[in-house]
């Protein structure tokens, strides 16, 4: 029994047999963005540390630690954690602030195509270097 009088009307069997709220989803999108979250903590340090690791190395020294199988596996799953994060976050900012339905629409659809995009050639990026695809200088 709901503490609001007439609230148990508006729930369905199938409703409660889901545990699904008012958003028909539950709380998939909230514990997607949480595990990237927590996905791209050790990656982003691992990521510093490359970096640094490679300051002062030559383009040849560069690709060639690319085309390692860890660190080319780690920067792809970097990239797509990293685009699906704030492709999950930029989504929940155009809810909760873009009132006009068209313009909504329009900007999700914009979102979803540029994270597809750019996570696709970061990916395609590394896979050039990883199978040796790149001209090393």
């Amino acid at each position: 029994m709901s503490a609001y009088p007439g609230q148990d009307l508006f729930r369905t069997p199938i409703k409660v047999a889901r545990r699904l709220g008012a958003s028909k989803s539950g709380v998939h999108h909230w514990w997607v963005q949480r595990v990237t979250a927590i996905a791209l903590i050790p990656l982003s340090i691992w990521f510093l540390f490359f970096l640094g690791a490679l300051v002062h190395t030559s383009y040849p020294m560069v690709l060639a630690t690319i085309a390692q199988p860890v660190p080319a596996t780690l920067l792809i799953v970097l990239s797509l954690c990293l685009f699906w994060h704030g492709a999950l976050g930029l989504q929940v900012i155009i809810e909760d602030y873009v009132h006009t339905r068209w313009l909504e629409i329009t900007l999700q659809i914009a979102l979803r195509f540029g994270a597809i995009l750019a996570a696709l050639a970061c990916v395609l990026a590394v896979l050039a270097i990883w199978l040796g695809v790149v001209p090393q200088h």
